[in-house]
């Protein structure tokens, strides 16, 4: 408990300051179809493929009912301002186009892009898609949701690519169930089938920057703004990447407080960052300092309300990160009722702690910064 305070105190010692009590929730994975269906996984767990995390337990495309509840949790508080709690969801442009690879003989990937990806779902799981892109427009529309870049797609894929040439078990399992979940292993040590922008040698950022910089003019595509926030897919991805980005118009990345920097087969360098924190030409660092996984952690109430309080004592806007796998509940309905009462917990215990606080989204945090 000590070392968690102490650890709550040094992330919001250096870096950008404010007297106002700022709430952001900066909620990853939107977007991106990992496991299609509770018959996939049944499939995937008859074939042999294991279930590594609550992830390729859990995690699904939002549904209709997903966004539904989630909506009508954040209109339930109210800010100072009279504003509703808001989520900044790093959300994915692109998804597998599952039938193009299958009738290709999965030789090769092949994307296409979200709207796309739900007009396929409206029609082959109507009861659980029909309308939810259009839910997601609302939202966006509404100020419910006001989503930033997490890139295009979230698996690297120059491992996907390695891996189809393979002919790997696991992959084709997964891709005829539908999905991309459940892989047990990668080539290289440093290179996550899960991290986009993962690698080994760095040569391979050459062609992850160009996948950045598509997925980056597909966000506007899809969602209908450009974006300046970006989080990469397990917080990983080289300055070669982030410098293409910047040029692109991205002017804040998320960081740890300390980073393992990869310099490419398996050599690595410190790195400190902190909120506010310039260390690329047009490029600024975001620390999240509060955690908040109500599906993953019982305690996850008492550690976010203590983190946020420690951030407003040091008068630092609290960014709370999140995950959607928490608020999924298309293969246990149980699972997204947890997380958003918990949600709904935490939000009303935010109001009754500091009646002062004020909503708002990353992208409101940056303009805040760079005018200040």
């Amino acid at each position: 408990m000590v070392k968690q305070t102490i650890a709550n105190h040094i992330k919001n010692v250096p870096g950008w300051r404010t007297n106002r009590k700022l709430v952001i929730f900066s909620v990853d994975d939107y977007g991106n179809v990992r496991l299609d269906s509770k018959k996939a996984r049944e499939n995937m767990d008859k074939a042999g493929l294991k279930v590594h995390s609550r992830f390729d337990a859990l995690d699904t495309l939002e549904t209709r009912e997903d966004l539904e509840a989630l909506y009508e949790v954040l209109t339930s508080v109210k800010d100072k301002h009279g504003n509703h709690a808001i989520f900044t969801p790093f959300a994915l442009t692109s998804n597998i186009n599952f039938e193009a690879m299958q009738e290709d003989g999965h030789s090769s990937y092949i994307y296409e892009l979200l709207p796309e990806t739900y007009a396929k779902l409206a029609d082959l799981n109507a009861q659980d898609y029909k309308g939810t892109w259009e839910l997601w427009q609302e939202g966006i529309e509404k100020g419910i949701m006001k989503p930033q870049l997490h890139g295009r797609e979230h698996f690297n894929v120059l491992e996907l690519e390695e891996k189809l040439i393979a002919k790997d078990k696991e992959v084709l399992i997964a891709l005829k169930n539908r999905s991309y979940t459940s892989i047990s292993s990668t080539r290289y040590p440093t290179r996550s089938w899960t991290g986009a922008f993962t690698y080994w040698s760095y040569s391979e950022n050459d062609g992850l920057s160009l996948i950045a910089k598509d997925g980056l003019s597909k966000f506007e595509q899809v969602y209908g703004y450009k974006p300046v926030h970006f989080m990469a897919p397990t917080a990983i991805a080289s300055n070669q990447v982030l410098k293409t980005l910047s040029q692109e118009g991205i002017l804040i990345t998320d960081k740890p407080l300390l980073e393992n920097y990869h310099l490419g087969k398996g050599n690595f360098k410190k790195k400190f960052y902190y909120t506010g924190k310039s260390f690329l030409v047009n490029m600024k660092s975001m620390v999240r300092n509060v955690v908040f996984e109500p599906a993953d952690n019982s305690a996850s109430i008492t550690i976010a309300m203590e983190q946020i309080n420690t951030a407003f004592r040091l008068n630092k806007p609290a960014v709370i990160s999140s995950h959607r796998v928490n608020y999924c509940g298309l293969i246990d309905p149980k699972n997204r009722e947890l997380g958003l009462k918990k949600l709904k917990e935490l939000l009303n215990l935010i109001i009754l702690k500091h009646p002062d606080v004020e909503f708002i989204s990353s992208s409101d945090l940056i303009n805040l910064m760079n005018n200040e």
